[in-house]
């Protein structure tokens, strides 16, 4: 498991993702050709993996992500130190807080 501020990073095996994912296409790339785990709303910082991989968003208001890293990958953020991950496929969760009456992602 990983974490990098609000955003956490598991390790799932292959048998564990749904069929439709293993080969949908999603690519939830940037300008800058990075896939962006989640953008800033405030500061416009992103927590981003660059290179080869597909980040597919599963159904829902807070529907988790799939990341899928072929050869492995590194997640930066301009505030954060970069972390490793081995090659595979992880579910990234974005950390939520509640507000009255409501869930709501966390702002970063």
């Amino acid at each position: 498991m990983y974490r990098q501020g609000d955003v956490l990073i598991m390790k799932v095996e292959e048998s564990e993702v749904p069929a439709p994912f293993l080969e949908a296409p999603g690519e939830l790339r940037d300008a800058r050709g990075r896939l962006v785990l989640a953008l800033g709303e405030v500061t416009g910082h992103a927590h981003a993996v660059q290179g080869p991989g597909r980040l597919i968003r599963e159904s829902g208001t807070f529907g988790p992500m799939l990341l899928h890293l072929p050869d492995g990958g590194r997640v930066v953020h301009e505030e954060h130190a970069p972390i490793a991950l081995p090659r595979g496929w992880f579910r990234v969760v974005r950390q939520r807080e509640y507000v009255p009456g409501a869930f709501r992602v966390v702002a970063d």
